[in-house]
């Protein structure tokens, strides 16, 4: 297998197109063709890291937050970055990011935290809005088997596993050529009543161009009629996860339960520590700015990282409990990520190991 068939592959489960606008994911440094020898799954990839991928004779790391992101000025021996970037080229090793794609994903870096502190009945708490386009489209009844087949050949009315996804309805229609009219049917000044079809299906929001070229250049009408129709619904990814303990404990108790579970040296908690907790929301990294949203749907505390003093301040204010585990609790990904990509590859013929990196990268020391 080659880093592109990888590519398509995780493409394929999170897609590198539901990451955040401003992100950087995909095949940060490396060579599509090149043949993965092995994978090791990262937070982050640091000097420390890619020896670890070289020791275990991995080629590929795939991490989670990006090396390359705020802009790199330069790559030299001595600088920080321009260090590891030099290292992964010199020893050809290719780096994978999966940010916020993978923080959306059902099962990613949220799914992961609420598995380890034990909630059940999990769902996304923010799901994603999509949009799309309802397409209606009036034609005789001669030409729409045709017209169908053109339009699903350009992968156009999917729906997830399923393809020609066509609604239809037989109607009449009319109409009367005149002037300089080259009509397909009927004759010049006279009325013309046609069997027709009214056909719909969905489309992606970036497929409207291609659908208003295909229905231009496969109806036989020279002028004809269709409308898009633009639409939105809710997606199957999110960020964040909500769910549910097995059972009711106060707060304390479960800022120490949090604190076992993710192997923490310590964490931070804002609100009253007496309160019951039984819904609980996550969002690993920097989530603060849902939690006024968490709590309007049931949380009785929200669990994230990097929250700010004022930020804290306000919610006590309010009234809602926060739990801050630090932005390196996302470090479950590492393992959870191997667990994906075996699963992903379960039909694959690989002959390469995928490990996760047994490296602590959190940048503080707790003292």
């Amino acid at each position: 297998m080659n880093i592109e068939q990888l590519l398509r592959i995780i493409n394929k489960h999170v897609p590198l197109n539901t990451a955040e606008s401003w992100d950087n994911v995909g095949l940060l440094i490396g060579d599509t063709s090149s043949t993965v020898t092995g994978v090791l799954t990262a937070l982050d990839c640091t000097d420390d890291v890619v020896e670890e991928a070289m020791t275990n004779q991995c080629n590929t790391i795939v991490c989670h937050h990006p090396l390359i992101f705020k802009g790199v000025k330069n790559i030299t021996q001595q600088d920080g970055y321009g260090a590891i970037i030099r290292k992964l080229i010199q020893n050809n090793i290719n780096l994978i990011a999966l940010h916020t794609n993978l923080d959306v994903y059902p099962k990613g870096v949220n799914a992961m935290l609420a598995n380890k502190i034990e909630l059940h009945n999990q769902h996304i708490l923010n799901p994603e809005t999509i949009p799309y386009f309802k397409v209606q489209v009036f034609i005789p009844k001669v030409n729409l088997e045709t017209f169908k087949k053109r339009l699903s050949e350009a992968e156009l009315a999917q729906e997830g596993e399923y393809e020609y996804c066509f609604f239809e309805s037989p109607g009449n229609g009319q109409f009367k050529p005149v002037g300089h009219a080259n009509p397909h049917i009927g004759e010049l000044g006279s009325v013309e009543h046609v069997e027709e079809y009214k056909l719909e299906f969905m489309i992606e929001a970036n497929q409207r161009d291609l659908t208003q070229q295909l229905i231009t250049q496969h109806h036989p009408y020279e002028t004809p009629v269709y409308d898009f129709i633009k639409m939105e619904k809710e997606s199957n990814y999110g960020l964040g996860m909500i769910g549910e303990l097995k059972a009711s404990m106060s707060a304390d108790s479960f800022v120490k339960h949090v604190k076992k579970q993710l192997h923490m040296p310590s964490v931070r908690f804002t609100g009253d520590l007496n309160s019951q907790v039984k819904t609980v929301a996550v969002i690993g990294g920097s989530g603060i700015g849902f939690e006024y949203a968490a709590a309007k749907k049931g949380a009785d505390i929200f669990v994230t990282g990097d929250i700010k003093h004022h930020d804290a301040l306000d919610a006590k204010i309010a009234g809602i409990n926060l739990l801050d585990i630090n932005h390196y609790s996302e470090y479950v990904m590492k393992d959870g990520l191997r667990q994906l990509l075996i699963t992903w590859l379960d039909d694959e013929e690989i002959d390469f190991n995928i490990n996760a990196s047994q490296l602590n990268t959190d940048p503080f020391e707790y003292i």
